[in-house]
């Protein structure tokens, strides 16, 4: 074939013109097969590291139960510190039990990441683990060092499994998950107000020296209320005075003609049901919701009536405070204060009651229901709730029981004749539909 000159050279033109773009797309062509292998290595040595650094039996192993003395501990330490007396900067120092921070390691460990926390002070030191359950029996153990330092303790060591992780990390993550959390700002108010952390371990005490600031205790609560809980509140403040406007004063009716309704009429969201709980909790217990959102207004105020549960009163308090606790804390928070209470009643009050405390449990396993598991709820809801669904028979349990006849008749907590009641209780919960 015969090409003239001219078409020729056009065509090794094109050609040559050419080979720089496809030289281009094949060095970009393996530069990207480079960088994925690159990635794909880096990831497989990433999680062959993280394998390695899994045991095969966990650094913390504990129940998630608080203790009355943990209660009983920080209630003591509330009073003594109460932000209600406290001034912009009053310098205070405030020794906290080390039993009621590991306690509450643990217990912040089993709500937030469903694992176990355990906190030990030594000389001028202290170290937090945690442990969390993964699949296949393996566990992933974390430990922090901390040091004494000017203002708040410094980390001085971290591991993960037996893998070292620098300070300086373990710092970042923490500030990364209170800004996760939200909490940023009060975490950084907070570490500003500290002057000195020390760690006794003579005394099992740790030592913190502090400037206190209004600006905590307000942030405080707007972390505890977000603006959709303080509406879902303001809802069901309402809804309990409007229902209660029917009745005469001191009218005594089963908490069942107000616990159907208040769950049923609301919006059924667990953040709703969460409100009514505490709503109806702050009404039992005759307080005023006030103290814990200041800036309520003029909500109306529910007439004064007797709600019964079991045809008596105090269960109704027992049962609608608890099932709150544990709407908003957590089982473990409203088991202890529930004995707590008892044992306070069993020295100066009106003695130790077993009735009292299966009134508490119902409560606690109602709240549990409420968050937990709504679609069972809402089926006990359609055909409304008896005093039968909510709690099981009192009237038989050993009550009024002073220090001394609870001394004589159970030599603490662990004997099995105690045992045995609490036992009976359980026992009687789970043989109701609703809490099985």
């Amino acid at each position: 074939m015969i090409v003239d000159r001219a078409t020729y050279r056009a065509t090794t033109v094109a050609r040559v013109g050419d080979r720089p773009s496809r030289n281009r797309h094949t060095v970009l062509k393996c530069l990207f097969f480079r960088l994925t292998k690159l990635a794909l290595l880096c990831l497989f040595v990433t999680a062959l590291v993280f394998a390695s650094t899994l045991d095969g039996s966990p650094l913390v192993r504990r129940d998630e139960s608080i203790s009355p003395q943990s209660i009983a501990e920080a209630k003591r330490l509330l009073n003594r510190n109460d932000p209600r007396r406290l001034h912009d900067g009053d310098e205070r120092t405030a020794s906290i039990p080390a039993a009621l921070i590991d306690e509450g390691v643990n217990y912040l460990a089993s709500r937030g990441a469903n694992g176990r926390g355990a906190f030990l002070i030594a000389e001028d030191s202290a170290e937090v683990r945690l442990t969390l359950s993964l699949p296949l029996a393996r566990y992933l153990n974390l430990r922090a060092s901390l040091r004494e330092a000017a203002g708040e303790p410094r980390i001085a060591a971290a591991s993960i499994g037996w893998l070292p992780v620098p300070p300086a990390v373990v710092e970042w993550l923490v500030a990364a998950a209170m800004e996760s959390a939200g909490v940023a700002d009060q975490w950084r108010i907070a570490r500003q107000a500290v002057r000195r952390i020390a760690f006794e371990p003579g005394r099992a005490t740790v030592e913190i020296d502090y400037i206190w600031e209004t600006s905590l205790l307000e942030r405080a609560r707007l972390l505890a209320f977000a603006p959709e809980d303080v509406a879902a509140i303001r809802a069901a403040r309402y809804a309990l005075a409007g229902l209660l406007d029917h009745y005469a004063t001191r009218t005594r009716l089963p908490l069942t003609n107000l616990l159907t309704p208040l769950l049923t009429q609301l919006d059924g969201s667990t953040r709703q049901r969460r409100a009514t709980l505490l709503v109806l909790a702050v009404f039992l217990a005759e307080k005023d919701l006030g103290a814990m959102l200041p800036d309520i207004g003029p909500w109306p105020r529910p007439r004064s009536v007797l709600p019964t549960l079991r045809d008596r009163h105090d269960s109704a308090q027992h049962f609608g405070i608890s099932a709150a606790l544990a709407a908003w804390a957590g089982e473990p928070v409203a088991n202890a204060i529930g004995l707590y209470k008892e044992i306070v009643d069993s020295r100066d009050g009106s003695g130790f009651s077993f009735a009292d405390l299966a009134a508490d449990r119902a409560g606690t396993r109602f709240g549990q229901l409420v968050v937990d598991e709504p679609a069972r709820l809402n089926e006990a809801l359609t055909g409304g709730l008896t005093e039968d669904d909510l709690a099981p028979v009192l009237a038989d349990l050993p009550e009024s029981l002073s220090e001394k006849e609870m001394t004589r008749r159970f030599h603490n907590r662990k004997d099995p004749a105690f045992q045995r009641l609490s036992e009976e209780i359980e026992r009687r919960l789970s043989a109701l539909p609703l809490y099985r």
